[in-house]
Protein backbone atom coordinates (compact mmCIF):
# COMPACT_ATOMS: atom_id res chain seq x y z
CA UNK A 1 0.00 0.00 0.00
CA UNK A 2 1.31 3.65 -0.91
CA UNK A 3 0.09 4.86 2.46
CA UNK A 4 3.50 5.53 4.05
CA UNK A 5 2.98 8.71 6.33
CA UNK A 6 4.90 11.00 8.56
CA UNK A 7 3.39 13.09 10.84
CA UNK A 8 5.08 16.16 10.99
CA UNK A 9 4.08 18.23 14.38
CA UNK A 10 1.96 15.24 16.08
CA UNK A 11 2.28 16.83 19.61
CA UNK A 12 0.21 19.85 18.11
CA UNK A 13 -2.48 16.47 17.57
CA UNK A 14 -1.73 14.40 20.17
CA UNK A 15 -1.51 17.21 23.49
CA UNK A 16 -3.24 14.48 25.66
CA UNK A 17 -1.74 11.28 24.51
CA UNK A 18 -4.68 9.51 23.54
CA UNK A 19 -4.06 9.53 19.91
CA UNK A 20 -3.58 5.82 18.18
CA UNK A 21 -1.39 6.94 15.08
CA UNK A 22 -1.86 3.42 14.23
CA UNK A 23 -5.14 3.52 12.73
CA UNK A 24 -4.67 5.88 10.16
CA UNK A 25 -1.99 4.30 7.75
CA UNK A 26 -0.07 0.92 7.73
CA UNK A 27 3.36 2.58 8.08
CA UNK A 28 3.50 5.88 10.70
CA UNK A 29 6.31 7.76 11.34
CA UNK A 30 5.16 10.69 14.21
CA UNK A 31 7.51 13.60 15.24
CA UNK A 32 6.54 15.66 18.09
CA UNK A 33 7.48 18.62 16.36
CA UNK A 34 9.63 19.51 13.17
CA UNK A 35 11.65 22.27 12.23
CA UNK A 36 11.58 24.28 8.94
CA UNK A 37 15.52 22.84 7.99
CA UNK A 38 14.66 19.02 8.55
CA UNK A 39 11.11 18.97 6.86
CA UNK A 40 12.55 18.05 3.57
CA UNK A 41 14.98 14.93 5.56
CA UNK A 42 11.82 13.87 7.35
CA UNK A 43 9.10 13.59 4.47
CA UNK A 44 11.47 12.01 2.05
CA UNK A 45 10.34 8.82 1.28
CA UNK A 46 6.73 9.00 2.53
CA UNK A 47 3.53 8.96 0.55
CA UNK A 48 1.32 11.28 2.66
CA UNK A 49 2.49 14.03 4.78
CA UNK A 50 0.34 15.42 7.92
CA UNK A 51 0.77 18.66 9.41
CA UNK A 52 -1.29 20.57 12.03
CA UNK A 53 -1.35 24.23 11.67
CA UNK A 54 2.12 23.92 10.76
CA UNK A 55 3.71 26.29 8.17
CA UNK A 56 4.65 24.79 4.71
CA UNK A 57 6.61 27.47 2.44
CA UNK A 58 6.41 27.38 -1.20
CA UNK A 59 10.37 26.78 -1.57
CA UNK A 60 10.17 23.67 0.57
CA UNK A 61 7.43 21.78 -1.03
CA UNK A 62 8.60 22.64 -4.59
CA UNK A 63 11.58 19.87 -3.11
CA UNK A 64 9.60 17.24 -1.87
CA UNK A 65 10.65 13.92 -2.97
CA UNK A 66 8.21 12.93 -6.03
CA UNK A 67 7.11 9.72 -3.16
CA UNK A 68 4.68 12.63 -1.44
CA UNK A 69 1.58 12.26 -2.92
CA UNK A 70 -0.61 13.91 -0.63
CA UNK A 71 -0.39 16.91 2.52
CA UNK A 72 -3.13 16.64 4.77
CA UNK A 73 -3.80 19.40 6.97
CA UNK A 74 -5.14 17.90 10.70
CA UNK A 75 -7.47 20.99 10.99
CA UNK A 76 -9.72 23.09 8.82
CA UNK A 77 -7.72 25.67 7.28
CA UNK A 78 -4.67 26.16 4.11
CA UNK A 79 -3.31 29.23 4.81
CA UNK A 80 -0.18 27.75 6.43
CA UNK A 81 0.32 25.62 3.32
CA UNK A 82 1.68 27.26 -0.26
CA UNK A 83 -1.48 26.31 -2.36
CA UNK A 84 0.39 27.53 -5.50
CA UNK A 85 3.24 25.15 -4.67
CA UNK A 86 1.35 21.82 -3.81
CA UNK A 87 -0.61 22.42 -7.62
CA UNK A 88 3.09 22.55 -9.22
CA UNK A 89 3.61 19.79 -7.79
CA UNK A 90 0.84 17.80 -8.29
CA UNK A 91 0.49 17.17 -5.01
CA UNK A 92 -3.15 16.46 -3.22
CA UNK A 93 -3.86 18.68 -0.39
CA UNK A 94 -6.96 18.02 1.74
CA UNK A 95 -8.19 18.71 5.54
CA UNK A 96 -10.76 17.95 8.19
CA UNK A 97 -13.66 20.23 7.37
CA UNK A 98 -15.64 18.79 10.35
CA UNK A 99 -12.70 19.31 12.61
CA UNK A 100 -13.98 20.91 16.21
CA UNK A 101 -16.89 22.26 14.42
CA UNK A 102 -19.61 22.41 17.37
CA UNK A 103 -16.51 23.48 19.85
CA UNK A 104 -15.95 26.22 17.14
CA UNK A 105 -19.46 27.28 17.35
CA UNK A 106 -20.54 27.25 20.85
CA UNK A 107 -17.82 29.30 21.75
CA UNK A 108 -18.68 31.80 19.31
CA UNK A 109 -22.10 32.01 20.74
CA UNK A 110 -20.45 32.00 24.03
CA UNK A 111 -18.71 35.82 23.10
CA UNK A 112 -22.26 36.56 22.28
CA UNK A 113 -23.62 35.97 25.25
CA UNK A 114 -20.41 36.47 27.23
CA UNK A 115 -20.50 41.01 25.84
CA UNK A 116 -24.80 40.74 25.47
CA UNK A 117 -24.02 40.65 29.30
CA UNK A 118 -20.89 42.46 29.98
CA UNK A 119 -19.86 39.10 32.15
CA UNK A 120 -16.42 40.40 32.24
CA UNK A 121 -17.28 43.94 33.82
CA UNK A 122 -20.02 41.84 36.40
CA UNK A 123 -17.16 39.40 37.37
CA UNK A 124 -14.63 42.38 37.74
CA UNK A 125 -16.88 44.41 40.22
CA UNK A 126 -17.41 40.93 41.88
CA UNK A 127 -13.36 40.44 42.52
CA UNK A 128 -13.65 43.79 43.62
CA UNK A 129 -16.06 42.99 46.22
CA UNK A 130 -18.57 45.49 44.78
CA UNK A 131 -22.38 44.14 44.94
CA UNK A 132 -23.84 47.38 43.77
CA UNK A 133 -24.76 45.47 40.62
CA UNK A 134 -27.00 42.96 42.42
CA UNK A 135 -27.81 45.06 45.45
CA UNK A 136 -29.15 48.62 43.93
CA UNK A 137 -29.59 48.04 39.76
CA UNK A 138 -27.98 46.69 36.84
CA UNK A 139 -24.77 48.25 36.48
CA UNK A 140 -23.40 47.08 33.33
CA UNK A 141 -24.87 47.40 29.44
CA UNK A 142 -26.86 44.54 28.59
CA UNK A 143 -29.07 43.15 26.38
CA UNK A 144 -31.06 40.66 25.13
CA UNK A 145 -29.72 39.18 22.02
CA UNK A 146 -33.71 37.84 20.84
CA UNK A 147 -34.75 40.15 17.87
CA UNK A 148 -30.85 41.33 17.23
CA UNK A 149 -29.20 40.60 14.18
CA UNK A 150 -25.92 38.27 13.40
CA UNK A 151 -24.06 38.45 10.70
CA UNK A 152 -21.86 35.81 9.49
CA UNK A 153 -19.10 36.13 6.99
CA UNK A 154 -18.60 32.54 5.55
CA UNK A 155 -21.08 29.81 5.07
CA UNK A 156 -18.93 26.83 6.12
CA UNK A 157 -19.79 24.04 8.95
CA UNK A 158 -19.09 26.39 11.71
CA UNK A 159 -20.76 29.26 10.44
CA UNK A 160 -24.06 27.20 9.44
CA UNK A 161 -24.02 25.65 12.97
CA UNK A 162 -23.93 29.11 14.62
CA UNK A 163 -26.47 30.31 12.72
CA UNK A 164 -28.17 27.25 14.23
CA UNK A 165 -27.68 28.35 18.03
CA UNK A 166 -28.37 31.67 16.60
CA UNK A 167 -31.51 30.74 15.61
CA UNK A 168 -32.70 28.56 18.76
CA UNK A 169 -31.91 32.09 20.35
CA UNK A 170 -34.36 33.76 18.20
CA UNK A 171 -31.24 35.75 16.15
CA UNK A 172 -31.80 37.27 12.68
CA UNK A 173 -29.40 36.13 10.55
CA UNK A 174 -27.31 37.54 7.86
CA UNK A 175 -24.88 35.85 5.82
CA UNK A 176 -22.38 36.94 3.56
CA UNK A 177 -20.39 34.40 1.33
CA UNK A 178 -18.62 34.76 -1.91
CA UNK A 179 -21.07 32.12 -3.44
CA UNK A 180 -24.34 33.74 -4.55
CA UNK A 181 -27.41 32.17 -2.70
CA UNK A 182 -31.11 32.75 -2.49
CA UNK A 183 -32.70 33.35 1.14
CA UNK A 184 -33.70 29.91 2.74
CA UNK A 185 -34.97 28.85 6.38
CA UNK A 186 -34.61 32.31 7.70
CA UNK A 187 -31.08 33.45 6.66
CA UNK A 188 -30.82 36.28 4.62
CA UNK A 189 -27.74 36.28 2.10
CA UNK A 190 -26.48 39.67 1.52
CA UNK A 191 -23.33 41.78 0.47
CA UNK A 192 -20.65 42.38 2.96
CA UNK A 193 -21.10 46.19 3.39
CA UNK A 194 -24.49 45.99 3.96
CA UNK A 195 -23.96 42.79 6.80
CA UNK A 196 -21.09 45.70 8.57
CA UNK A 197 -23.72 48.14 8.39
CA UNK A 198 -27.16 46.23 10.09
CA UNK A 199 -25.52 43.94 12.20
CA UNK A 200 -25.64 43.81 16.40
CA UNK A 201 -23.09 41.22 16.17
CA UNK A 202 -20.87 40.00 13.30
CA UNK A 203 -19.16 36.68 13.27
CA UNK A 204 -15.71 35.95 11.08
CA UNK A 205 -16.26 32.05 9.97
CA UNK A 206 -13.89 32.19 6.64
CA UNK A 207 -10.59 30.85 5.42
CA UNK A 208 -8.09 33.07 5.71
CA UNK A 209 -6.57 33.78 2.19
CA UNK A 210 -5.24 36.67 -0.17
CA UNK A 211 -9.31 37.60 -0.70
CA UNK A 212 -9.84 37.73 3.24
CA UNK A 213 -6.90 39.27 4.70
CA UNK A 214 -8.40 42.27 6.93
CA UNK A 215 -11.69 41.47 5.76
CA UNK A 216 -11.91 44.07 9.06
CA UNK A 217 -10.29 46.73 8.56
CA UNK A 218 -10.41 50.40 8.81
CA UNK A 219 -13.34 50.83 6.50
CA UNK A 220 -15.39 47.69 7.21
CA UNK A 221 -15.29 49.16 11.07
CA UNK A 222 -16.72 52.51 10.38
CA UNK A 223 -19.61 51.03 8.70
CA UNK A 224 -20.55 48.71 12.00
CA UNK A 225 -22.78 50.07 14.47
CA UNK A 226 -21.39 51.88 17.72
CA UNK A 227 -23.36 48.89 19.89
CA UNK A 228 -21.74 46.64 17.42
CA UNK A 229 -19.67 43.64 18.30
CA UNK A 230 -16.96 41.82 16.52
CA UNK A 231 -16.51 37.99 16.97
CA UNK A 232 -13.67 36.08 15.44
CA UNK A 233 -13.13 32.25 15.96
CA UNK A 234 -11.41 31.66 12.53
CA UNK A 235 -8.00 33.18 11.67
CA UNK A 236 -6.39 36.37 13.42
CA UNK A 237 -5.37 37.70 9.86
CA UNK A 238 -9.02 38.41 8.95
CA UNK A 239 -8.80 41.18 11.22
CA UNK A 240 -6.14 44.09 10.93
CA UNK A 241 -5.92 44.44 14.99
CA UNK A 242 -4.22 48.13 14.58
CA UNK A 243 -7.67 49.24 13.28
CA UNK A 244 -9.64 47.02 15.70
CA UNK A 245 -8.13 48.77 18.75
CA UNK A 246 -8.60 51.98 17.56
CA UNK A 247 -12.13 51.74 16.32
CA UNK A 248 -12.53 50.25 20.10
CA UNK A 249 -10.72 53.06 21.82
CA UNK A 250 -13.17 55.45 19.99
CA UNK A 251 -16.11 53.87 20.58
CA UNK A 252 -16.69 53.24 17.20
CA UNK A 253 -17.69 49.40 18.07
CA UNK A 254 -18.92 48.88 21.46
CA UNK A 255 -15.96 45.72 21.88
CA UNK A 256 -14.89 42.42 20.28
CA UNK A 257 -14.47 38.66 21.04
CA UNK A 258 -11.21 36.98 19.97
CA UNK A 259 -10.47 33.46 19.97
CA UNK A 260 -7.44 33.76 17.64
CA UNK A 261 -4.98 36.41 16.48
CA UNK A 262 -2.86 37.72 13.52
CA UNK A 263 0.49 36.90 15.93
CA UNK A 264 0.51 34.88 18.43
CA UNK A 265 1.03 34.98 21.39
CA UNK A 266 0.25 38.53 21.33
CA UNK A 267 3.01 40.75 21.94
CA UNK A 268 2.92 42.02 25.07
CA UNK A 269 2.01 45.77 24.03
CA UNK A 270 -1.46 44.14 22.54
CA UNK A 271 -2.32 42.46 25.49
CA UNK A 272 -1.55 46.01 27.78
CA UNK A 273 -3.83 48.11 25.26
CA UNK A 274 -6.47 45.21 25.11
CA UNK A 275 -5.94 45.01 29.24
CA UNK A 276 -6.71 49.07 29.51
CA UNK A 277 -9.68 48.93 27.21
CA UNK A 278 -11.44 46.08 28.68
CA UNK A 279 -10.11 47.91 32.67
Amino acid sequence: MNDKTVVLNGSVVNYDGNVDYSNIASEVVVYDETPKDKILERVDGFNIVVTKEMPVPGDIIRQFPDSVKMICEAGTGFNNIDMDAVHEKGIILCNIPAYSTQRVAHTGIMFILNLASAMQKQIRMLEEGNHDNFQKHLMVDHMEVNGKTLGVIGYGNVGKEIIKIAQALDMKILVATRTPREDQDGVHFTTKEELFKQSDFVSLNCPLNDETKHTVNKDTLAMMKPTAYLINTARGGLVDEKALIQAIQNGDIAGAGLDVQEKEPLPMIVLYMIWVMSS
